[in-house]
């Protein structure tokens, strides 16, 4: 399909140096308050963002406050009419979007002249919880560099693993010698005593306030049990302690009740699924920016890669369905598809989850059950696998496949694996799964089946897709495409038989993207900036 683009350069508009006039050109005015915001973000902005500005949003009906990264167009291009948002994959940050100097989409497109945004979602980046605190997150990189070649922890702690939603930490056993009991642990058993208290204290102010389901109620049950059975047993063997540089008996308990603690935290911040971020978090950041930047019409352009597009395609199907302006100017979408049964995606690892759920509401799943813990730590994870993925014997090197085909600097994929993956919710990941069922994605009530609706959009659409792409295959990607009407919708494949080929993340910040892939993307947002 031909690029149905329109010749002619934009209008020119002139534009003003102070901060007020970049926020809404010379011929409105910004309110205060948010003129205010934008001066705070402006100076006030942690080292690892590396956006010309750092501004958050409060999300109405929670406790989030979302980070908006923002480039400011370029002085030197012409000036668009449009802001422009990106939204990025599941469990990722802003950094993949603006990875090095040299491969950075965002930096490229607001050198278009594009005000450009980059939402990170809740639980991603920079958004926080209100009253979270705001410092940022060791990078993974201490934790990559413990690890062996062979891809093993130094025995240098004990070790601990995931069992259900509770972490269990394995004390070494000493044969041939007496445990000796303290005589001066009125203090730990104090402290013992304050801890339990507290967690059961938290618990019934969780369940009073209806926090958990059912199904939640039994896990949690168990879990007190467990505990009730180890302080039991501790308290039996006298209150022992083993010499160093073993562990006290009571402070394991102790460390596991504030594991498990940790672990009701984990519940209640990771509470959330695909239409929060579909209804709330991305709502939220296209009503400040639209705020803030004033575009005449009140539209906004956007581009999403991975989970990012396929929150676009389920916003058009609903605003379509709802008979409502979605406030898109133009969308493209970079390897997403709400529909993923016709391919091979790699991503058919969760077809058992999917097969498992079919039948069960996502609103009456339990994701600490379905999954065993409430979280999936996606970016610790991958942490602990770049050592394998890039290192001899190179045990693991598939993994790096699946983000790219082609080289990308190992300083670049360092990073990329080590910094732009986070925590993920199992609640979100369980409905995803949905994509792998019949009907394609649906809501968390299993009634809305959002590719059913996408041809009720109006909103003009450029689906990309990537040759080599084993995560979402262009097969997949089309099998959402041809649900949009052919008059509004173009869709294109990058790669070529003799190279360069095309991975999930190379669409973004490949070797090849900047002279190839970012042109192509340009030329849309231009022609319907201008429409």
């Amino acid at each position: 399909m031909l690029l149905p683009f329109l010749p002619g350069p934009v209008p020119v508009q002139t534009t003003t140096s102070s901060l007020e006039g970049r926020l809404v050109g010379p011929e409105v005015e910004a309110p205060a308050v948010l003129v205010a915001a934008a001066r705070e973000a402006h100076v006030n902005k942690p080292s690892v963002c590396t956006a010309d500005e750092l501004h958050r949003v409060a999300v109405a009906d929670s406790d989030w406050s979302l980070a908006l990264w923002r480039y400011t167009p370029s002085p030197k291009a012409e000036r668009r009419n449009h802001p422009l948002l990106l939204l990025s994959g599941i469990g990722t940050n802003a950094i993949g979007f603006d990875l090095a100097p040299e491969s950075s989409f965002a930096r490229y497109l607001s050198n278009q002249g594009f005000d450009t945004w980059i939402l990170e979602l809740r639980g991603a980046g920079l958004s926080t919880l209100v009253g979270e605190s705001r410092e940022v997150k060791k990078p993974f990189k201490a934790m990559s560099d413990r690890v062996g070649t062979n891809g093993v922890l130094p025995a240098e702690s004990p070790s601990t693993v995931i069992s259900g939603t509770l972490v269990e930490t394995f004390i070494p056993s000493v044969k041939g010698k007496r445990m000796v009991v303290e005589s001066d642990d009125a203090q730990s058993v104090s402290k013992l005593s304050e801890t339990s208290t507290r967690l059961f204290q938290k618990l019934s102010r969780l369940k009073l306030s209806g926090v958990f389901e059912e199904r939640q109620n039994f896990s949690i049950a168990s879990q007190i049990r467990d505990l009730s059975r180890r302080h039991v047993n501790i308290i039996k063997e006298g209150q022992w302690t083993i010499s160093p540089p073993l562990f006290d008996l009571k402070e394991v308990f102790l460390t596991l009740l504030d594991d498990f603690q940790k672990q009701l935290d984990l519940i209640l911040k990771y509470n959330w699924d695909f239409d929060h971020h579909m209804k709330e978090d991305v709502p939220a950041a296209m009503e400040y920016i639209r705020t803030l930047c004033k575009p005449k019409d009140g539209k906004l352009l956007a581009i999403g890669h991975s989970m990012g597009g396929i929150l676009l395609y389920a916003m058009l199907s609903q605003s379509g369905s709802e008979g409502r302006d979605s406030g898109l100017a133009s969308v493209i979408t970079l390897a997403s598809s709400l529909d993923f049964t016709s391919s091979k995606s790699s991503l058919k690892l969760l077809l058992p989850l999917a097969s498992e759920m079919k039948d069960i509401p996502l609103n009456q799943v339990d994701p600490a059950q379905a999954l065993n813990v409430p979280v999936i730590p996606l970016g610790a994870l991958l942490a602990a696998a770049h050592p394998l993925m890039s290192r001899p014997p190179y045990v693991l090197s598939w993994l790096t496949s699946l983000v790219s085909a082609q080289k990308i600097p190992p300083e670049s994929l360092e990073k990329l694996v080590l910094n732009n993956f986070g925590t993920v919710s199992s609640k979100l990941l369980l409905q995803l799964t949905t994509a792998f069922q019949e009907g394609g994605l649906r809501d968390r009530n299993g009634t809305f089946f959002y590719k059913h609706h996408l041809h009720k959009s109006n909103v003009p659409v450029l689906a990309i897709a990537g040759d080599r792409d084993g995560v979402c295959p262009p097969e997949a990607v089309y099998e959402t495409v041809k649900h949009i009407p052919g008059n509004l919708v173009t869709y294109k494949v990058f790669g070529e038989p003799d190279g360069p080929h095309y991975g999930h993340y190379d669409l973004v910040g490949g070797p090849s993207a900047a002279d190839q892939v970012h042109p192509c993307l340009s030329k849309f947002l231009i022609h319907h900036d201008m429409a």
